[in-house]
């Protein structure tokens, strides 16, 4: 079993800057994809970034309202995923999820238990 353990998250003004970081527990074995999802309130849970595997090409997929403010990254070695956000919106206020899931058939799908970010106007 691995567990995602998410960290940074917190209260912040409109304009300024989090970093959330998600640690695995065990060993995420390629190919895989990590990730970050939130989920805000009276919302569906949805994607914010990911970031596949050196194996598969370290490729990131960022969703459209986050673009050119968010940037995630990833430490292979210390099996860690990070967020850095900059330019917080209000509207960027929500439940931050890590995820880490094989690309493979019917792989892992592991989620971690999600940190609160909250951006005031």
């Amino acid at each position: 079993q691995v567990y995602l353990v998410e960290s940074g998250g917190g209260l912040v003004q409109a304009g300024g800057s989090l970093r959330l970081s998600c640690a695995a527990s065990g060993s995420i074995f390629s190919p895989n994809a990590m990730g970050w999802y939130r989920q805000a309130p009276g919302k569906q849970r949805e994607l914010v970034a990911t970031i596949t595997s050196v194996t598969s090409g370290g490729i990131t997929n960022y969703a459209d309202s986050v673009k050119g403010r968010f940037t995630i990254s990833r430490d292979n070695a210390k099996n860690t995923v990070y967020l850095q956000m900059n330019s917080l919106k209000p509207e960027d206020t929500a439940v931050y999820y890590c995820n880490a899931r094989s690309l493979l058939p019917n792989g892992y799908n592991y989620w971690g238990q999600g940190t609160q970010v909250t951006v005031s106007s």
